[in-house]
């Protein structure tokens, strides 16, 4: 049987070619300078990158996220939140990679249909990575003005936060 995945990437690249030609592009001077503008972009966007990897190592790092939980912990029995997904919850809009460490972790511990799997699981595919994309996207465009953005931003995540609790309940 063919393995339709291995090939695909091939034939895309082959349709491009064979298209360029047919058009009479000159698909290898077209795919140098796209290369080029690449380069150009990366390049750009390199600070904003670097300054947001540091700052969520930084943070995540510190150990304020579990010191934050130890915190609000009681608050969070209360209204029957489960404290295991607040660290998802806090890490979610800085950093996706880091957010997909801690549900790993979740799932591990508590289980896949598990109340707290269930709610970490929907934290993780209804909120965004707000503050990265932010940086990132904003940076690299150069857009200074960013409060109203990131508020509403940061809003969403939390409303899908609360809307996750009261579902899943």
């Amino acid at each position: 049987m063919i393995n339709i995945s291995v090939i695909i990437l091939p034939i895309i690249v082959l349709f491009i070619v064979v298209y360029g030609i047919i058009k009479k592009v000159n698909v290898y001077d077209v795919f140098i300078d796209g290369s080029k503008e690449g380069l150009v972009m990366v390049t750009s966007i390199f600070g904003s990158i670097l300054a947001m990897v540091v700052s969520v190592n930084v943070f995540l790092k510190s150990g304020i996220v579990d010191d934050g939980v130890v915190f609000i912990k009681p608050f969070l029995n209360y209204l029957n939140i489960p404290s295991e997904v607040l660290p998802l919850a806090i890490v979610r809009p800085l950093s996706g990679t880091s957010a997909l460490a801690i549900l790993s972790d979740i799932l591990k511990n508590s289980g896949v249909d598990t109340y707290i799997g269930k709610v970490a699981c929907l934290i993780q595919s209804s909120t965004e990575t707000t503050i990265y994309v932010i940086g990132l996207y904003f940076g690299s465009v150069g857009i200074k003005k960013i409060k109203y953005a990131l508020l509403v931003g940061l809003l969403t995540d939390l409303f899908g936060f609360i809307l996750v609790i009261l579902l899943v309940k």
